[in-house]
């Protein structure tokens, strides 16, 4: 089977590559997916750069995420062959991938190949954020690249809400699109002084929660636009720099500064939880509440190229990957 490795780490265009393997064996409670289509998510690109939480194991494939048919199951699991299912594995951009039966969710005829490509990554995390977050009715929540696709998703779930948001951005090119969305108020990072417009916009009071997922200077600013009480969800790093953190301001205004990562979730909440975000996601995405657009599909054999066009700035959609 064809699928995309990598022997060293480093940027994703150069280290990636085309490698014909042997069929995979399965063990008990695994299951055998032929995949229709895979995400680029930032996770994926940190992965290949050995900067993600989970470290690759080298040689190792590459995508985390995607959605495809099971073509076989190991011991001990009741699944029938050929259900279309959304699945996270390590090793999604290729033919055929391997995972754990509970990482699979059968996946509704509604939801386009597309849409079940994407269905966990992004719309689990937006949904868990937006609950752990705890901002109510009519409360603010600020969000930092507001113009991903994560970002227009969590847009999307607190404008059904009654939440407020404010989202930051680079540019302007997307910012009509972004308040069709849902988003209250934009603020361009680069041209407007964010702690000064958001004390504006919220009175003086400042936002009950930040969700973040750029680090440096733009997290730095951000701790400084929470109301007392407030806190930051940290759930990215896309500078690549760590935030500067004013240990007066967390202690005077008693803010809270936490991390949050999807898999760590997953582990800790109950399995009631996750069969209810689960249903949420897939019900929103069914009933075209929520939408992911793809911007772009390519073969296998492109993959420098499309993991080049995935990091591209001013994108609108997603790049998938489809064998």
């Amino acid at each position: 089977m064809k699928s995309i490795t990598f022997d060293q780490t480093g940027k994703p265009a150069d280290v990636l590559k085309l490698t014909e393997l042997s069929m995979p064996e399965l063990g008990p409670n695994e299951v055998l997916v032929k995949v229709i289509a895979a995400p680029i998510n930032p996770s994926d690109i940190m992965f290949v750069q050995n900067l993600y939480g989970i470290r690759p194991q080298l040689p190792s494939g590459a995508g985390f995420e995607g959605v495809g048919v099971v073509e076989a199951v190991g011991e001990g699991v009741q699944m029938q062959t050929g259900t279309r299912v959304s699945f996270t594995s390590i090793g999604t951009w290729a033919e055929y991938a391997i995972t754990h039966h509970r990482s699979l969710i059968p996946v509704p005829d509604s939801i386009s190949d597309e849409m079940a490509a994407q269905l966990f990554v992004n719309p689990f995390t937006a949904y868990a954020m937006v609950q752990d977050s705890g901002v109510p009715e009519g409360g603010w929540l600020m969000l930092t690249a507001a113009g991903s696709a994560f970002g227009k998703l969590v847009i999307r779930l607190c404008a059904m809400r009654g939440i407020k948001t404010i989202g930051t951005v680079r540019r302007d090119d997307l910012n009509d699109d972004l308040k069709a969305l849902g988003l209250t108020e934009v603020i361009n990072t680069e041209t407007e002084n964010l702690a000064a417009r958001v004390k504006q916009i919220t009175d003086g009071v400042g936002v009950a929660c930040v969700l973040d997922a750029v680090g440096g200077h733009v997290a730095t600013e951000a701790v400084n636009c929470l109301a007392r009480g407030g806190k930051m969800l940290i759930y990215g790093l896309m500078s690549l720099q760590d935030p500067v953190l004013n240990a007066g301001l967390l202690i005077f205004r008693e803010l809270t500064i936490k991390g949050f990562w999807l898999t760590d979730w997953m582990r800790r909440v109950d399995s009631q939880t996750r069969r209810d975000v689960a249903q949420n996601v897939i019900g929103l995405l069914a009933s075209g509440k929520i939408h992911m657009p793809v911007e772009a599909t390519y073969p296998l054999h492109e993959i420098a190229e499309a993991v080049e066009h995935a990091d591209r700035p001013g994108r609108w959609g997603k790049i998938l990957i489809k064998p």
